[in-house]
C-alpha cells in the first residue's frame, strides 16, 4: 500500500517498508557468532602461549627488564630498622635480600602463566572437540546470560510515586438486563478473539485468523513483540478476564525485549505499547508494567536526535539510528506522528521523576507555536532537519488527527490547567471549522481535507472520531460554544452512521466522497475495506456519555452485530475487502487495535458511566485510559504551561 488512506492502522498509519537482507547490506559480511567465538578462543590461547614463553626462557637481560630495576628503587622513607641505609629522606633497600625476593616473585609469576596457559589449551581443544551445535548452544548460554544481565540492570526500581486518585476500575455493570446482555456479547466476542490470538498468533504482534498464525507490519519491525498482548491488557482488566489479564502479564515479564535490531514506528510503539503498558499499570498497580515502559521509552528518545528536536518517524530499537518513511513529503515527520507523544510523555516523566520525556514535547510545542500556519492550519508534513512545513497539506484523518486530539487530552489531563495546549487546541478547531467542515446537498455534515488551496470533498473513516473530540472538547470552549461542539459532534455522528448504513454490510468504508449525488458513499474500490476500525464508535461512545441519547446506543448495537457477523471467523475475527458486497473476502487479519479500541468503546457504550469515568480518566489515541494528574501531584507544577 502506498496511500495514507489504505493504511489499516487506527490513527495515521505508515505504509510497509522493506526490510529485507538488501536494507542491511553491511550484514552480509558479518562473521557467525559460532566462528567468531572459535577464532577469539585461538587467538587468545596463542597469545597467552607467547606470553608465557616470555618467562620460560633462562635468565638473561629480558629477566633484568622485568626487574624494571627495582633493586635501585627510591622509595619515601618510612622505617630505619630493617637493613637499609637513611638517604636523604629515602631508603634503598638491601639489594641481596630483594634480588631473592624478586626471584620468588617472577617464579611464582611464571607458574601462574604457565597454569593459566595449560588451562587455556585444554579449553580450546575441549571446544574444538565439540560439535558445531554444541557450540552453538553453548553461545547461546552465555547470551542468555548477558540479556538476564542487562534485564537486571534495567529493571532496577523506579522512585516511588503517589498514585492518582484512580476511580471506576471495577464497575460499570448496567441494571437494564438487554443492555448487560449487549454487554455481556461484546465481552464473549473479546474472549474469541483472546482464546484464538492465545492458540494461533502468541507472542507473534496480530493474528491470521483464517491462516492460523502470526502476522505481523513493518510498524513493528522484524520482532515478535506481542503487539496484541500488551494492546489488549486493559480491556480485558477492565472486562473481568483476570484469568487472560494475567496470561499477558506472564509473557510481558518474561518475553518482552526490547533490546532487539528492530526498526519500528515511534508513533506507534508510542501509542500501543507505552500507552498499553502505562494503562495496564494504573489499572493493576503492578510495576512490571511501568517498569518495561520506562524501559522502552529509554529506546525512543534517540529518534529525538535530530537538527530540530522534531523525531524521526522511525528508530532502531538496538542502535537508535532513527529515520523518516520514504514517501513523505521531502523526507518528512508527520504531525500525527510526533504530536501524539505528550499524554504518554507526561506520565513517563510523572512516574519516574525525569523531566527528559517531558522537555522532549514540550520543545514540539514551543517549536510548532513559533512557526506560521497557512490559514491558521497545520500542515501534516514538518522537516525535521530544516523545522520548515512540507507540502501544504492538512486533514483531520490521516496524517493529522490525533495532534488535534492530544493538544484537547493534554488540557484535560491536567486537570485543565495546561491552558496553552487548550489555547492551541481552540485556534486549531476555529481554522477547521472555517476551511475543512462543510456540509453537502443531502445535508450531511463532513470533515474535507486542504490539499494546496484546494478543499477535497472526502472524509476518511480515521476522520470520524472527530465527533468524539468536539463533544469532548465541548466544555470550556470559548464564547460559551459548548452546545454547538456538542451538536457538530452529533452532526459528525450522523454522518458518519451513515456511511455503514449506506453499505450492505452495514458497515463503514475506509474513505466516503461528497461530490454530485454520491455522498457518504466510497467510490473507489480501494476504498471499500473495513478493517475492524474503531473510529466511529469511539464518536458513539463519547456522545452517549455526554448526552445518553439512546440512538447512539442503537448504532453501535447495529455495528456489533454487523462485526459478529460478517467478520467472525472460526479462528478469531478479519477485516472485509468491500463493505458493499453480499459475500465479501477476508483480508485475513485481526487488528490489534481491534482489541485495544474497537471492543472496548462497545463493552464501554453498554456499560454504565461510574467505568472509567471522563472526569477521572483520559484516553490516549489508541484507547489506552490515563488518569488525570492533578495539579498537587504532579512534578511538572513548576512548567509555566501547568501554572
Amino acid at each position: 500500500m502506498t496511500t495514507p488512506a489504505l493504511l489499516p492502522l487506527s490513527g495515521w498509519r505508515p505504509p510497509p517498508l522493506n526490510l529485507g537482507a538488501s536494507a542491511f547490506p553491511h550484514h552480509r559480511a558479518t562473521l557467525r557468532l559460532s566462528e567468531k567465538f572459535i577464532l577469539l578462543l585461538i587467538l587468545s590461547a596463542f597469545i597467552t602461549l607467547c606470553f608465557g614463553a616470555f618467562f620460560f626462557l633462562p635468565d638473561s637481560s629480558k629477566h633484568k627488564r622485568f626487574d624494571l630495576g627495582l633493586e635501585d628503587v627510591l622509595i619515601p622513607h618510612v622505617d630505619t630498622s630493617k637493613g637499609g641505609k637513611n638517604l636523604g629522606g629515602f631508603l634503598i633497600h638491601g639489594q641481596g635480600h630483594d634480588e631473592h625476593r624478586h626471584r620468588e616473585e617472577e617464579e611464582r609469576l611464571r607458574n601462574k602463566i604457565r597454569a593459566d596457559h595449560e588451562k587455556a589449551l585444554e579449553e580450546a581443544k575441549e571446544k574444538l572437540k565439540k560439535s558445531r551445535d554444541e557450540i552453538q548452544a553453548e553461545i547461546q548460554t552465555e547470551k542468555n546470560k548477558v540479556v538476564q544481565e542487562l534485564k537486571k540492570k534495567d529493571s532496577k526500581p523506579l522512585p516511588p510515586v503517589p498514585l492518582p486518585n484512580l476511580i471506576g476500575i471495577n464497575s460499570g455493570e448496567p441494571a437494564d438486563p438487554d443492555i448487560r446482555e449487549k454487554r455481556n456479547k461484546v465481552k464473549e466476542m473479546m474472549k474469541h478473539a483472546w482464546d484464538n490470538y492465545r492458540q494461533y498468533g502468541w507472542g507473534h504482534n496480530e493474528l491470521k485468523p483464517i491462516a492460523r498464525k502470526g502476522h505481523s507490519t513493518n510498524i513493528f519491525g522484524n520482532s515478535q513483540m506481542g503487539a496484541t498482548i500488551v494492546d489488549a491488557l486493559d480491556t480485558l482488566y477492565i472486562m473481568g478476564l483476570h484469568d487472560e489479564f494475567r496470561e499477558g502479564q506472564e509473557w510481558i515479564d518474561k518475553n518482552l525485549d526490547f533490546s532487539v535490531n528492530s526498526e519500528v514506528s515511534v508513533f506507534e510503539v508510542n501509542i500501543r505499547f507505552i500507552g498499553g503498558l502505562l494503562a495496564a499499570y494504573y489499572l493493576s498497580g503492578q510495576e512490571v508494567f511501568k517498569i518495561k515502559a520506562v524501559q522502552l521509552a529509554g529506546k525512543l528518545l534517540p529518534a529525538f536526535n535530530t537538527p530540530t528536536g522534531i523525531p524521526w518517524a522511525m528508530v532502531n530499537l538496538k542502535s537508535g539510528v532513527g529515520r523518516n518513511w520514504g514517501w513523505a513529503s521531502a523526507g518528512s515527520s508527520i504531525l500525527a506522528e510526533f504530536g501524539t507523544l505528550h499524554m504518554e510523555f507526561v506520565h513517563l516523566s510523572y512516574l519516574t521523576g525525569d523531566p527528559v520525556y517531558y522537555n522532549k514535547v514540550m520543545h514540539i510545542r514551543k517549536l510548532l507555536q513559533k512557526m506560521d500556519r497557512p490559514n491558521g492550519l497545520y500542515p501534516n508534513y514538518l522537516n525535521p532537519r530544516t523545522g520548515r512545513w512540507g507540502q501544504h497539506h492538512t486533514s483531520v484523518g490521516g496524517l493529522g488527527d490525533s495532534f488535534y486530539e492530544y493538544l484537547l487530552k493534554a488540557w484535560l489531563m491536567s486537570d485543565k490547567m495546561d491552558t496553552e495546549a487548550r489555547k492551541m487546541y481552540d485556534d486549531a478547531i476555529e481554522a477547521i471549522e472555517k476551511h475543512l467542515i462543510r456540509k453537502s446537498n443531502g445535508g450531511l455534515t463532513f470533515i474535507g481535507e486542504w490539499k494546496n488551496g484546494h478543499l477535497e470533498r472526502k472524509m476518511g473513516h480515521l476522520t470520524c472520531f472527530a465527533g468524539g473530540m468536539f463533544a469532548l472538547g465541548a466544555d470550556g470552549s470559548r464564547d460559551d460554544k459548548a452546545g454547538h461542539y456538542l451538536q457538530l459532534g452529533a452532526e459528525i455522528a450522523h454522518t458518519c452512521h451513515e456511511s455503514y448504513d449506506r453499505t450492505t454490510l452495514k458497515l463503514g468504508p475506509e474513505a466516503f466522497k461528497f461530490d454530485g449525488g454520491v455522498e457518504a458513499v466510497a467510490v473507489r474500490q480501494n476504498e471499500k475495506y473495513y478493517i475492524l476500525r474503531p473510529e466511529v464508535i469511539e464518536t458513539y461512545w463519547y456522545m452517549w456519555r455526554f448526552t445518553h441519547d439512546p440512538k447512539y446506543r442503537q448504532w453501535g448495537w447495529e455495528a456489533t452485530q454487523a462485526i459478529d457477523k460478517y467478520c467472525r471467523v472460526s479462528g478469531g475475527f478479519s477485516g472485509v475487502k468491500d463493505v458493499y458486497s453480499s459475500s465479501p473476502t477476508y483480508d485475513d487479519v485481526q487488528q490489534s487495535f481491534f482489541l485495544a479500541e474497537t471492543l472496548k468503546y462497545l463493552y464501554l457504550l453498554f456499560s454504565n458511566d461510574d467505568l472509567l469515568p471522563l472526569d477521572n480518566w483520559v484516553f490516549n489515541t489508541e484507547a489506552h485510559p490515563l488518569p488525570v494528574l492533578h495539579l498537587a501531584n504532579t512534578t511538572l507544577s513548576g512548567n509555566p504551561a501547568y501554572r
